[in-house]
């Protein structure tokens, strides 16, 4: 969760177009943790660029790798969502058993 929490932070200070806060929610509950990293940058405003890089798509990986659920995206009254539910306790993964299943 920490490395999803920096690169989101990184991401909205990096591509936020008038950004002036940045929010992380974390909650624990029901055997899920669900951390949301919000911006408020403005509707319609072009976002700054930057190379292309891989974060939303390493991010969902790593989420999805623990039995996770991800979602990113900019949200209608401006601003970008970055969402990231996992379980608390570790799901099993192919990756556990070398790959035989």
């Amino acid at each position: 969760m920490l490395r999803l929490v920096q690169e989101s932070v990184t991401n909205a200070r990096r591509h936020a177009a008038g950004a002036r806060e940045i929010a992380v929610t974390v909650l624990a509950a029901d055997g899920l943790v669900r951390v949301t990293v919000r911006d408020d940058g403005r509707p319609g405003a072009q976002p700054k660029r930057y190379g292309g890089g891989f974060g939303l798509v390493g991010m969902r990986e790593r989420v999805q790798l623990l039995g996770g659920r991800f979602a990113a995206g900019r949200e209608p009254d401006g601003g970008w969502q970055v969402t990231a539910e996992l379980p608390r306790e570790r799901q099993p993964s192919n990756a556990d058993d070398g790959g035989r299943s």
